[in-house]
């Protein structure tokens, strides 16, 4: 009888240990399933929104035509070189004549023996300025100037735009590229908290790794809210950037993997000192300022007005001419002539530190440029590779049962920061590209607005 006892507790426990096994089994089998349905379902929604949103998508040379088009500040800039053309006008004009007409009665005071007849006088007077042409040139040269500084001005005002709308075009790239890392790992912790749950539910795994799973899920959660958020802050700016010329929906056909290329830092330097819009724009305003100088010692010289006067009474008619001369004995425009002098050194000095920071900005955007790119050369070369292999391996021992969910966590982590850097890296790379563009004004023209 205890041996009958024996045999149906020994048969009972097996059968409860093939269930049990039945079970991991079957559970085995639907995590893997469900594991390829996941990795399928992101690429083939992938692809659906890629070719919907083929449609859409713009390169960075579009976006910025279409910035440079839309924003104000362009116009505003372009503005200001009809204004300096409309004073070349101005001072290119001659000067006008002045006509005075006098006319009136005639009353004797005396017997009309004497003074003969009388009646009304009329006397035309006309003056006609005569000026200096060594003025009127230096004035005309000096509005020339300022039209050629508020063209450069112009240039700069595009290059800095298009600057702008290129690393915020990137930083919306690199934003998507991180909602799209976290969620992945959001992903993956969810898969994991799964299957912790089960084994939870079969005894096989104590409460507490639950709980730890429970506080990761919510961490990459979290995360992946923030990145998507980040990622439409960086679309908004884009949006603002362009004047609301962009549609909410677009997307960017680029990639942080883009290629850079660019000549050697020499060459750049020379090229840079050559057709820098802001070293322009101060060339400009110096010749203006020497122009001034010039304008203010010829206005010293005296200046002439022609004279004309026709007198008409009832007895006589008479014309005179004569000549008008201004000179400047007493006060020589000493105080002018020092203004426009301190303001083209003000202007020199001005040039020659820009000239210096310019080629200190070149230095720096080329020496970031060399080091975002090793970066990438770096994290490229195998660091990235061999993060995902630990994790893949202790993905599979996890799986196993030979590794905790902590050797899990802890790889994904380390994957994690190596990806993040990655894409930092890259998206310095390409700002650093963008900073060089903008110091040689390297962006495509816009279509004009007619």
């Amino acid at each position: 009888m205890i041996i009958s006892e024996t045999i149906q507790k020994g048969l009972v426990q097996t059968y409860r240990l093939s269930l049990l096994l039945l079970s991991l089994i079957l559970i085995f089998a639907a995590t893997l399933v469900s594991a390829e349905e996941s990795a399928q379902a992101p690429t083939f929604a992938a692809t659906l929104s890629s070719a919907e949103k083929s449609a859409q998508a713009l390169k960075i040379d579009k976006l910025q035509q279409l910035g440079l088009q839309a924003n104000g500040l362009v116009r505003a800039a372009r503005s200001q070189i009809d204004i300096a053309e409309a004073n070349v006008v101005s001072a290119s004009a001659f000067l006008n004549p002045k006509v005075t007409v006098i006319a009136g009665n005639h009353k004797r005071r005396l017997p009309l023996e004497v003074t003969g007849p009388s009646g009304t006088v009329r006397e035309i007077l006309v003056s006609q300025p005569i000026e200096n042409p060594f003025l009127r040139s230096a004035r005309i040269g000096s509005a020339e100037a300022l039209v050629d500084a508020r063209e450069a001005n112009l240039d700069q005002v595009r290059a800095d735009l298009a600057a702008q709308l290129r690393v915020r075009a990137y930083e919306m790239i690199l934003r998507q590229e991180q909602a799209q890392m976290e969620t992945s790992i959001y992903d993956l912790m969810k898969e994991i908290q799964r299957r912790i749950k089960v084994s939870v539910d079969v005894g096989e795994t104590a409460r507490f790794e639950l709980i730890r799973a429970d506080t990761e899920v919510l961490g990459a959660e979290n995360r992946m809210e923030a990145a998507r958020l980040n990622a439409e802050r960086a679309r908004v700016a884009l949006i603002q950037l362009t004047a609301g010329a962009l549609q909410s929906g677009f997307e960017i056909d680029a990639s942080l993997s883009d290629p850079v290329e660019f000549p050697p830092l020499e060459t750049l330097q020379k090229e840079i000192a050559l057709i820098n819009p802001d070293i322009q724009r101060l060339e400009a305003e110096q010749n203006s300022a020497d122009q001034r100088i010039s304008q203010e010692k010829a206005s010293v010289l005296p200046s002439l007005n022609i004279l004309f006067s026709n007198f008409q009474d009832k007895q006589f008619t008479s014309n005179a001419a004569g000549v008008n001369v201004e000179i400047p004995l007493f006060y020589r425009r000493r105080g002018q002539i020092d203004n426009a002098i301190y303001d083209s050194a003000r202007i020199r000095d001005t040039l020659e530190y820009r000239r210096f920071e310019i080629s200190q900005l070149l230095e720096s955007a080329w020496q970031a440029l060399k080091i975002a790119k090793r970066r990438v050369e770096m994290f490229e070369g195998g660091i990235v590779t061999e993060a995902e292999l630990a994790l893949s391996i202790a993905q599979t021992a996890y799986r196993l049962g030979e590794r905790g969910f902590m050797e899990v966590l802890d790889t994904q982590r380390v994957l994690r920061g190596v990806l993040a850097d990655l894409l930092q890296a890259r998206f310095e790379l390409q700002s650093a590209a963008a900073e060089i563009d903008r110091l040689r004004a390297n962006y495509p023209e816009e279509q004009p607005i007619e």
